[in-house]
């Protein structure tokens, strides 16, 4: 399992989206799995709002298959309730009466257990032949300032519940999230707020015995040369001299703006370099995505898959 978290605003619906489509090559078959209810991954596909079912979506560059689902906590906790207690038509009451709603709200913590419980019981499902019913779960997951207790709120509960049926998921749900079948995934910009958020979830992470698994720099603009241009009346004579000899009309006018933004460049570039260099001490891979010019449509969606498809999951 791939839980894809990001400070708001970094695209880590995104990114787990392009994650889902890279790992979907020669046959294989993986599951998006939203938990926030924004329906960010119908958006970027392009379609309908993902009901509470298991549905193709795409087709990866490697002619795999891409799922998707989109949780729903009351419908999650019927699942559950049938599940452990076989309620049946009593679940489906409950709903009507407006207990699961209060119970979700009461309880915040029950929320996010059912969502991550709904995840893992992806990851660990059998299909009829034996095989795993799918190959990857992608999960677009909280931010990254609540990524850790959102993970880790199954051992909490399993601590509550010393015994039954909701001890025993509990305890399930952690040894997915704990084990070396996932991995965390946390997106960041090259600025300082989502990259000291991003350290701060990596510690956050590894206290908690997560594993970290990459950070992806997203939206990294072309790479240029950090020069800062020459400053002062001799750097904007010169460069009037050459916007003059290039035509360009009003030539000393121009120099000292240009010159200005010039250096502001320099320094935003310089900025970036320090930023690299904060994540490259995490430990964690760093790998960055490019900004897309034209935004993210479906084309620019499997361009960053076809990127992601090259590096190591």
């Amino acid at each position: 399992m791939h839980v894809v978290s990001g400070k708001g605003g970094t695209g880590k619906t995104t990114v787990a989206a392009a994650l889902a489509l890279a790992l979907a090559e020669r046959g294989r078959r993986t599951l998006l799995v939203e938990v926030e209810g924004r329906q960010g991954i119908a958006q970027l596909f392009e379609t309908q709002a993902l009901p509470y079912e298991e549905r193709r979506i795409a087709i990866g560059p490697g002619g795999g298959e891409v799922f998707a689902l989109a949780i729903d906590p009351e419908q999650a906790l019927l699942d559950y309730l049938q599940m452990f207690y076989k309620l049946g038509g009593a679940g489906r009451a409950l709903r009507r009466i407006g207990a699961i709603d209060f119970a979700t709200t009461v309880a915040p913590g029950l929320r996010d257990v059912l969502l991550t419980g709904k995840a893992c019981e992806a990851v660990r499902r059998r299909g009829a032949d034996g095989g795993r019913a799918y190959d990857a779960v992608v999960m677009d997951a909280p931010p990254t300032g609540r990524i850790t207790r959102f993970l880790g709120v199954n051992h909490e509960v399993a601590g509550l519940a010393r015994v039954g049926p909701v001890h025993h998921q509990a305890q399930a749900v952690m040894r997915v999230l704990t084990s070396a079948e996932t991995a965390v995934h946390l997106v960041t910009l090259l600025e300082e707020m989502p990259v000291q958020e991003t350290a701060d979830g990596v510690a956050e992470l590894r206290a908690a015995g997560l594993p970290v698994g990459s950070v992806l720099v997203n939206m990294v603009g072309p790479a240029r040369r950090a020069a800062r241009p020459a400053g002062g009346r001799t750097g904007e004579r010169a460069l009037a001299r050459a916007l003059a000899a290039a035509g360009l009309p009003d030539a000393e006018a121009l120099a000292a703006p240009l010159l200005a933004q010039g250096r502001e460049h320099a320094q935003r570039l310089a900025l970036e370099e320090r930023r690299r260099a904060e994540l490259a001490g995490l430990g964690p891979p760093v790998h960055e995505l490019p900004l897309l010019p034209d935004g993210v449509d479906l084309a620019g969606l499997y361009r960053l898959a076809r990127l992601l498809r090259d590096l190591e999951w």
